[in-house]
């Protein structure tokens, strides 16, 4: 039996300490992607905020109806533009991101809920379940590109210059540091207004050109860099879960690996004992003889 139970740590001990090697590895690839993706996401957040900080003063002091982008219906039929990851190995952050949009859903039943999904993991659970899905981008968050945000913008523009969406919204995991995400949902279009305090003065700007022209300049601009950013802050949410998540993975595998060797030395300490005993028994026995 104890010669069983041996065998049977001896490989499962292997088996760990193999596992153990393998997240390892993985939480240092992912501490070398995080940096790279730490210093784009943070490069690309004041463009991408002082763009809305603008947008918001101008369309607060215009007449929305300058532009077919900016103008606020009740929002019934609204998209979500769900960003998950590739792969999996990296805690709760699909999960919290998947549990986000279907509360979302039910709590907003009354509305019209279509999706573009982002990242393998939004489509693999969304595409199978009773959810109205546009558009599936999968296999492109391993290294994220413009493009990809331009050619989502562009249909997102269509559908809402159409009048086929009455509000759009981003769903992602913003990257506050390496062990914390928050999830995000927030409105792309149509650009909020900011709700002025009268105890408050704000300074406005003076614009060369008039209005209508800067929309037609900046709003798909503004689009696209949202949903550019957005990529980019799940992307580096994605290597800070999983550096956390292999870390975690390989501690606690080294906890199994003290727990399996401990066990290993009692019984091989128990058996030596046994054979120690049976020799000696064997021993007096023969004495008294």
């Amino acid at each position: 039996m104890s010669g069983g139970t041996l065998l049977y740590l001896r490989r499962r001990l292997r088996s760990v300490k193999n596992i153990q090697q393998i997240t390892r590895a993985m939480k240092f690839v992912s501490a070398s992607r995080l940096r790279r993706a730490q210093e784009r996401v943070l490069s690309a957040r004041p463009y991408a905020n002082r763009m809305l900080a603008v947008l918001n003063s101008l369309v607060t002091r215009v007449d929305t109806s300058q532009h077919p982008l900016l103008v606020e219906r009740a929002a019934q039929r609204v998209m979500l533009i769900v960003i998950t990851s590739d792969r999996g190995l990296c805690g709760a952050f699909n999960s919290n991101i998947i549990k986000a949009v279907s509360d979302y859903i039910r709590n907003e039943h009354e509305q019209q809920i279509s999706m573009t999904l982002v990242g393998r993991k939004a489509v693999d659970w969304f595409k199978v379940r009773s959810h109205t899905v546009r558009h599936e981008y999968a296999n492109i968050m391993g290294q994220v590109a413009f493009k990809y945000a331009q050619e989502i913008a562009e249909r997102v523009i269509e559908y809402y210059k159409s009048g086929d969406l009455d509000a759009v919204h981003l769903v992602y995991n913003e990257f506050k540091s390496v062990i914390q995400q928050r999830i995000v949902i927030e409105p792309l279009l149509p650009i909020q207004r900011i709700n002025f305090e009268s105890d408050k003065v704000f300074v406005d700007y003076i614009y060369e050109q008039e209005p209508s022209v800067i929309f037609d300049q900046l709003l798909p601009r503004h689009v696209e860099t949202q949903i550019f950013r957005a990529m980019l802050e799940s992307e580096a949410s994605e290597q800070g879960a999983r550096m956390t998540a292999m870390d975690a993975a390989t501690r606690n595998a080294s906890d199994l690996i003290d727990r399996v060797t401990l066990t290993m030395n009692r019984i091989r300490q128990a058996g030596i004992t046994t054979d120690i005993i049976e020799v000696v028994s064997g021993s007096d026995a023969l004495r008294d003889r």
